[in-house]
């Protein structure tokens, strides 16, 4: 077995002699995580489930699907990923062929977390190896069932050469950052984040973090309470709430406070029974210290709880729940709670729910439930595209616009929750404290490349290059000046 430093080393070596660099070795390795998610389907569920009790329709829609279907976007797209973007010039670099160029980093290190222990570690890594770099990836030890299945395949499928698991705990995670790489790529929780960018700033290791943090819910305005309440529910208790995006309080006026209580009970039993612990689409909390961290703060809330509470260690369950009357200082607004339980908190204006959450530090996602809308339509064409475009999207309200800009937050979503970081095409990450950098799609490409700035010049033009030279004069400054200019450039790519 290597050691860790021989390890880095070993990949460092093979990073160094070419091999990642081609477009055919990186679509043969994304093919062939392709195969092994499709292949072992069935042993990633059992492992998923035996990590989080899972429910089969969840890991499928939040774990398998969602890599699958960055891995086709990938080897769909990486050719014109790979493909030099060409620079503008000005008349001074007329003749040069100026670009772009997409260039691996080297060997980065990918950290995974155990809430979506395969969605979250596989995703950065398809960016690693479609922007050609080697990478060593560290599940983690909390879902272990997940990070042992990992480590199994993962060599059986990838370049050995070329990729590499590190399983283990803590220690090992923080023996593992005291290497230097090109690039690491953090996925967890702030205390941690701040442990890994200490040890990076050693090696001056640039980082990806994608953190947390309380993502808020803002409700105001006229609501469907019933849609309203299907969708909260289902964003919020999606794998026992155990989901960095999911909403983690709903700020709303009192009024509709009262008229979404029993919309959010009747959805909860419409959804999981009136026994949630029997119903098999409940996920559990991944180990009893999380159990016992989440059951203290419903402890410590000086809220009332109107809608679950129920707990027990043994089963790791907590029962979907809702607090109300939960003030700013509440134990439950201390920290992202990361579980099964939502907190109503009261402001009265939507300028209330604002100024709230910019009190707080940036969240990786926001979202406002609000039905009052105006259509803008992409084309003022035939009736049938306006009602088209009515009925697909771009509907946009007074109150949206509001909260989007008078707001930060790593993503926005409106009228929904979640479904935001499905897409490949948009990117993913936080700002402030809930992240740095972002990934999906072509945006985890570039998280892993290097954009290298290119010029290549001929000898041609030296009597306009003599400008630069000395003896200086104002005549030849005024002339390299125009030449230079924005006024001469050229946007010809």
């Amino acid at each position: 077995m290597d050691t860790q430093r021989q390890l880095v080393d070993r990949l460092r070596s093979t990073f160094r002699s070419g091999i990642t660099i081609p477009e055919q070795f990186r679509q043969t390795q994304l093919t062939m995580l392709m195969s092994m998610i499709q292949d072992n389907e069935e042993q990633i569920l059992n492992a998923l489930h035996k990590d989080l009790a899972k429910p089969k329709f969840e890991a499928i829609m939040s774990e398998i699907d969602i890599v699958i279907n960055e891995l086709h976007y990938a080897i769909a797209n990486l050719t014109s990923w790979m493909k030099p973007e060409y620079a503008g010039t000005n008349l001074a670099t007329k003749l040069d062929d100026c670009s772009v160029r997409r260039e691996p980093l080297g060997v980065v290190l990918i950290i995974g977390p155990w809430n979506y222990p395969l969605q979250l570690l596989i995703v950065p890594l398809i960016g690693a190896i479609a922007a050609g770099n080697c990478a060593v990836i560290k599940p983690s030890e909390v879902s272990s069932a997940t990070d042992s299945l990992m480590a199994e395949l993962i060599p059986k499928y990838l370049s050995q050469d070329c990729y590499a698991v590190v399983s283990g705990g803590a220690e090992e995670t923080k023996a593992l950052v005291q290497n230097r790489f090109d690039h690491i790529f953090y996925t967890g929780s702030q205390t941690v984040a701040r442990s890994i960018l200490r040890a990076a700033s050693d090696h001056l290791t640039p980082v990806t973090l994608e953190l947390g943090g309380k993502c808020p819910c803002l409700i105001y305005g006229k609501v469907n309470m019933a849609s309203a309440a299907q969708r909260l529910v289902w964003s919020k208790y999606f794998n026992a709430g155990q989901s960095c995006v999911a909403p983690d309080y709903v700020l709303c006026s009192q009024a509709t406070r009262d008229a979404l209580l029993p919309a959010l009970r009747q959805t909860l039993e419409d959804f999981y029974s009136k026994d949630p612990q029997t119903c098999p689409d409940v996920s559990r909390i991944v180990s009893p210290q999380h159990w016992t961290r989440l059951m203290e703060l419903l402890a410590r809330s000086r809220g009332k709880v109107v809608v679950g509470g129920e707990g027990n260690q043994e089963d790791k369950y907590i029962a979907p729940t809702v607090v109300v009357d939960v003030a700013e200082d509440d134990a439950l607004m201390e920290e992202e709670i990361f579980g099964p339980i939502l907190p109503i908190i009261t402001a009265e204006s939507l300028q209330e729910g604002i100024d709230f959450v910019n009190r707080k530090e940036k969240p990786l996602a926001l979202y406002v439930f609000s039905e009052e809308s105006s259509v803008r339509t992409r084309d003022s064409g035939p009736g049938f595209l306006l009602t088209f475009f009515f009925w697909a999207g771009e509907l946009h309200t007074t109150i949206v616009n509001a909260v989007l800009e008078k707001t930060s937050s790593g993503g926005f979503c409106s009228n929904d929750g979640i479904v935001h970081m499905t897409l490949p095409t948009l990117p993913f990450g936080g700002v402030g404290a809930s992240g740095c950098g972002s990934y999906h799609g072509r945006w985890s490409f570039e998280t892993f490349s290097h954009r290298r700035a290119v010029m290549l010049r001929g000898w041609a033009l030296e009597r306009l290059n003599s400008l630069r030279y000395p003896p200086y004069s104002e005549q030849k400054l005024s002339w390299l000046r125009w030449t230079t200019s924005a006024k001469s450039s050229c946007s010809l790519m």
